[in-house]
């Protein structure tokens, strides 16, 4: 029995004999942001279900309307799926203006409904008094919003979107980020966003899915996903920098042998597991080791940005090699001022709650 709402997605892509995708998943209500590297499959993933390319196998149900069925023969073309699609680099059409670039998908509209709309969408997407200019007399972020409207103006039951902030610099891709979030609060449909940046997709989206090499290695709620990743490739396409191989020690108690420490763990160990890992951020560093999973480290190297520092930190002995250490720390500039002054060795805790427990 076909859902009555949201996208079911159940595809096979044979897209080269070295590359395969496989992806089976479902979006209703929050939006799904789609992670991976490049080549991992997440551009292909949209243009199967907007009908810009065909599956060698599966489905495709879009609130119950089937758009993709290889065994009962369905295609639909995309103009009959509803869906709207914003690319990554927008693909306005050169030779319209922004109104007639929103209003491209409602030529069945009579004139003044078609005018109606454009208008409502040129408001929603700030782009009052830039709707007679052309795409080349925009800046980017004003492209982007032209090109999400022109998506939304059809009423899609289902919009896509492809990396639609990697062409922006940072202001401007805050700015439409802020956009979208408000966007999507108020979309009633399915919503596909894909991106290579983690923080980009844990802001807008409420769900992830993590694709690597044309396969799902991870589906579930962004908090689930980022505190809990199922697996070590997983954990590194989601940015976790500090990895072990592990041994077990007893039901609540590992080795992690690239840190040559024992370490203490509140999650159950399942005989599958294979590495251990913590966020960056997640290091705490204390004056004395009066707490479980707590080492002496010295710092081995730093970097910086603007707001954090990065120290690299080697337990028990001092490193001279910069690319001999154990773990990656990041803290706020002002608690590196705090704790440089400190004598080493620093002590640096490991929580038990903050570990993650991965398989391989």
């Amino acid at each position: 029995m076909e859902p009555s709402q949201g996208l079911l997605v159940e595809l096979r892509k044979e897209v080269s004999s070295s590359f395969t995708l496989d992806a089976k998943f479902t979006a209703n209500g929050k939006p799904l942001g789609i992670l991976g590297a490049s080549g991992s499959g997440k551009s292909m993933t949209l243009r199967c279900i907007a009908g810009l390319a065909t599956p060698t196998q599966g489905r495709i149900v879009l609130n119950g309307r089937v758009l993709f069925d290889s065994k009962q023969g369905i295609n639909l073309p995309p103009h009959q799926r509803r869906i709207g699609f914003v690319f990554q680099n927008y693909a306005l059409f050169p030779h319209m203006n922004v109104a007639e670039n929103i209003g491209f998908g409602l030529q069945e509209l009579p004139k003044a409904q078609r005018n109606k709309r454009v208008w409502k969408y040129i408001e929603l997407m700030h782009l009052q008094g830039l709707e007679k200019r052309y795409p080349h007399e925009l800046s980017g972020g004003q492209q982007q919003r032209v090109a999400l409207a022109r998506a939304m103006a059809i009423a899609p039951e289902a919009l896509l979107l492809d990396e639609p902030l990697s062409a922006l610099d940072t202001y401007l891709r805050n700015q439409i980020e802020m956009l979208l979030t408000e966007v999507f609060s108020n979309y009633q449909g399915a919503t596909l966003f894909v991106t290579h940046k983690l923080e980009e997709a844990y802001r807008v989206c409420g769900n992830l899915l993590v694709l690597s090499e044309g396969n799902v290695i991870g589906y579930d709620s962004k908090e689930a996903i980022f505190e809990h990743p199922p697996s070590f490739r997983v954990a590194q396409l989601t940015e976790c920098k500090n990895f072990s191989r592990v041994e077990i020690i007893d039901h609540q108690k590992i080795q992690a042998l690239d840190w040559n420490c024992s370490l203490s763990v509140v999650e159950p160990i399942r005989k599958s597991l294979a590495y251990v890992g913590i966020r960056a951020h997640h290091l705490r560093f204390l004056k004395e080791p009066n707490q479980d999973n707590t080492f002496p480290c010295w710092l081995v190297t730093m970097s910086e940005t603007q707001h954090r520092v990065t120290l690299y930190l080697n337990l028990y002995t001092p490193s001279r090699n910069p690319k001999q250490y154990h773990l990656q720390a990041e803290v706020f500039k002002e608690k590196w001022h705090q704790i440089k002054a400190w004598p080493e060795p620093w002590y640096v805790e490991l929580d038990a709650l903050r570990l993650i427990l991965m398989e391989s």
